[in-house]
């Protein structure tokens, strides 16, 4: 449910080490030679950018006129109802602290999990449908339909247009990011290593087998138990809309970085 996120939408600041030296007075004897104090340590290199944004080439748009961070969430909703319309923003997203919720989300998803008090994404509609009992318990057919208004509102994005906003949006995005821990970091490399670990996602058997040790599902297999988050939610929307999605992905990252996808074993 949070895959879509990616669709609707890291400065660099280099460290400074200082010395100090105290001496002290001596009247006598006279004072040894005083050697020369240590060279000042070099100021810290600041990270390499692997995908500037510059990188991305918009169709349009601009890159001023922003609002303070703390006062945008007017300005993302009026984006997303312009992408979207009223009602489905509405029904679909959460629509307080909308810029942290996006860096948040697209932090997290290469992880184990993701915040639920920062989803962007209401949850979606249903329960979790299953067929079978005990030892052959599995996800149902029925269960991959509750993702798909998600997927087709993943379908109906424009990227350039998408690709336009981001652009035009992410100043605030790169403030919001360095502000939860990252002071030296850049979004949108992030973004690009979200995109790389989902589009790595593994694809789903034809019967995904559960078991539940507790109050909450859990893969039988412990290859997919042990993939990321946003990799897990790929797995239960079902490989065909899994693949709708990665699709979508693939022309993101593209445009993003102004680099077709990296071949397969080398470094993204």
């Amino acid at each position: 449910m949070w895959l879509v996120v990616l669709l609707v939408l890291g400065g660099i600041a280099a460290g400074y080490y200082y010395y100090w030296q105290m001496g002290a007075e001596q009247v006598a004897p006279p004072p040894p030679p005083v050697e020369a104090p240590p060279a000042p340590a070099p100021a810290a290199e600041a990270p390499v950018v692997r995908h500037p944004i510059e990188n991305a080439q918009p169709s349009a748009g601009e890159t001023s006129g922003l609002p303070p961070l703390n006062q945008s969430d007017d300005a993302m909703r009026d984006t997303l109802t312009g992408f979207f319309g009223q009602k489905q923003v509405e029904e679909l997203f959460d629509l307080r602290d909308i810029v942290r919720r996006f860096v948040v989300t697209v932090d997290n998803l290469p992880r184990k999990k993701v915040p639920m008090r920062y989803r962007l994404f209401k949850p979606v509609a249903g329960k979790l449908q299953t067929t079978g009992k005990e030892d052959s318990l599995s996800l149902g057919p029925d269960n991959y339909r509750r993702y798909q208004p998600y997927v087709l509102l993943a379908g109906a994005v424009d990227i350039d247009k998408l690709v336009t906003v981001y652009i035009h949006f992410y100043p605030l995005f790169q403030e919001e990011y360095q502000g939860l821990g990252y002071p030296n970091g850049y979004f949108n490399d992030r973004l690009v290593d979200t995109i790389d670990d989902l589009l790595a996602t593994p694809d789903a058997p034809a019967q995904i087998k559960l078991v539940r040790p507790n109050v909450l599902y859990q893969f039988a297999d412990p290859d997919l138990e042990a993939l990321s988050a946003g990799q897990k939610i790929l797995i239960r929307m079902g490989p065909e809309n899994a693949a709708r999605i990665k699709a979508r992905l693939r022309d993101l990252r593209r445009r993003v970085t102004g680099q077709p996808l990296p071949a397969p074993g080398t470094a993204g």
